[in-house]
């Protein structure tokens, strides 16, 4: 990677002071306030930008049958939740500091692994205020690695690093070669990993998704055939303004055929299926304006706008 120029340091550091700004603001204010004001930003700004157009993209391919107006709610809600959980970010720690807020489903399973149950793969997908997941597996007491993609501001990085440290979530495990090998590595020393698994994965296997192949890492699946450990599935929901359910689900099993090719087809199958029941269950908390599925659907789209 070619070294930064000075400019592009000194941009970096201003994008790295507006963080600063927003989030000494954040923390000066309640909890719901800067919530509702999350909400209420992007709700506006949303429509604005070029994800509008991925978001009702991918809700027409969700929701072939919902009608124009349908869609246009189911557009509004998502930029409203998606407002609320970056405004939130930075104030996070003091959400899951509240045990009012965080109401854990499946707390047994968590303690079950802590107690010796585990290694397991934990999978999710970007759910409303996804990073309450990790705090709440590593508050359960589960050593666990949790993958994460680095920003491309250093700076701003660091400041990410720092706010997530504040809900206790340390160990971190980055995107791409190296990190699958520090997940390899955890894995076998008995400690469990977390991953995302609801995004694009150029190059990875191809499974249905609400009827549409989209390419879907395999390595959840991967680990979990490897160290014949089971995937453990976990959703966040909004209930309310700034209240939380976290739910640890029933385990998932991959069948070992021998046939690794098959086997691990079959497992982002059942990875994809999770994603897409949870994505139904609260439609407007997934975050849509990634392009989930093949990029000639988004150009296809376009052209028609």
């Amino acid at each position: 990677m070619a070294k930064a120029s000075f400019g592009q340091h000194l941009l970096w550091r201003l994008e790295a002071f507006a963080y600063d700004v927003v989030e000494a603001l954040a923390r000066a204010f309640p909890i719901d306030a800067v919530s509702d004001f999350g909400s209420a930003l992007f709700r506006r700004l949303g429509p604005l930008t070029s994800s509008h157009r991925v978001a009702e993209t991918n809700l027409r391919i969700a929701f072939p049958a919902a009608s124009d107006a349908e869609i246009a709610r189911l557009l509004d809600e998502q930029w409203g939740q998606l407002g609320r959980w970056a405004a939130e970010f930075p104030i996070l720690d003091r959400i899951v500091a509240d045990p009012a807020r965080v109401e854990v489903v499946g707390a047994e399973r968590l303690k079950a692994i802590a107690e010796g149950g585990g290694p397991v793969v934990f999978i999710s997908g970007h759910f409303s205020s996804f990073e309450l997941m990790p705090a709440v597996i590593l508050h359960a007491g589960i050593t666990c690695q949790i993958t994460y993609r680095a920003t491309n501001n250093p700076y701003v990085d660091a400041r990410i690093h720092r706010a997530r440290t504040r809900y206790g979530v340390e160990l971190f495990a980055p995107k791409g070669l190296e990190g699958a090998r520090e997940l390899i590595r955890a894995l076998s020393r008995g400690e469990s990993v977390a991953l995302m698994n609801d995004q694009k994965f150029n190059g990875g296997i191809a499974a249905p998704l609400f009827g549409v192949m989209a390419h879907t890492a395999p390595g959840p699946s991967t680990f979990a055939l490897r160290f014949k450990i089971p995937l453990q599935p976990m959703s966040v929901e909004r209930i309310g303004k700034t209240h939380f359910r976290v739910t640890a689900h029933e385990p998932i099993w991959l069948d070992d055929t021998g046939d690794r090719d098959a086997d691990l087809e079959a497992g982002v199958r059942k990875v994809n299926a999770f994603m897409e029941e949870r994505i139904l269950a609260q439609p407007t908390q997934w975050f849509w304006v990634h392009k989930r599925w093949p990029n000639e659907i988004y150009k296809k789209s376009s052209s028609h706008a």
